[in-house]
């Protein structure tokens, strides 16, 4: 199901129109949430405990977690629409690794769900809303 986005006068916003693949609007709002999400990363990370385990899976976790903005933020400078659904794939990839070390640490006791509960519901609306912008990119390529 793909996602609508309307602007503040209530108008649907296109994701690829003229050279531009994502409208301003829609584009600083994903990157002002993936920053906002990797900034709760980053809290979870240094709130877990200290043990060899713990920071094994906190680092892959911020290493994850941090870079879904970093490569939204590349893919809205891509120079095609290949670029920007092999961008896209990449931010796909990190935000559901991300979501599998938050897994990890829930199954490990290492933080409990019912903690993570939203940042892990958050982590699944930018998959799916990644997945919603790469088919209607790959849509629209045709």
């Amino acid at each position: 199901m793909d996602e609508i986005f309307l602007t503040e006068h209530g108008r649907k916003m296109n994701e690829f129109k003229g050279n531009k693949f994502i409208t301003g609007t829609k584009q600083n709002y994903l990157k002002e949430r993936t920053k906002a999400f990797a900034l709760r990363i980053i809290n979870l990370v240094e709130g877990l405990p200290r043990s060899r385990t713990a920071d094994v899976l906190g680092k892959q976790l911020l290493e994850a977690g941090t870079s879904v903005g970093a490569n939204y933020r590349a893919a809205c400078r891509a120079k095609s629409p290949a670029d920007f659904v092999a961008k896209m794939g990449i931010v796909e990839e990190e935000a559901d690794e991300t979501i599998y070390w938050m897994e990890l640490l829930v199954l490990s006791d290492l933080v409990l769900k019912s903690d993570i509960t939203d940042l892990l519901d958050e982590a699944n609306q930018i998959l799916a809303m990644t997945v919603s912008s790469i088919r209607t990119a790959r849509t629209r390529k045709k």
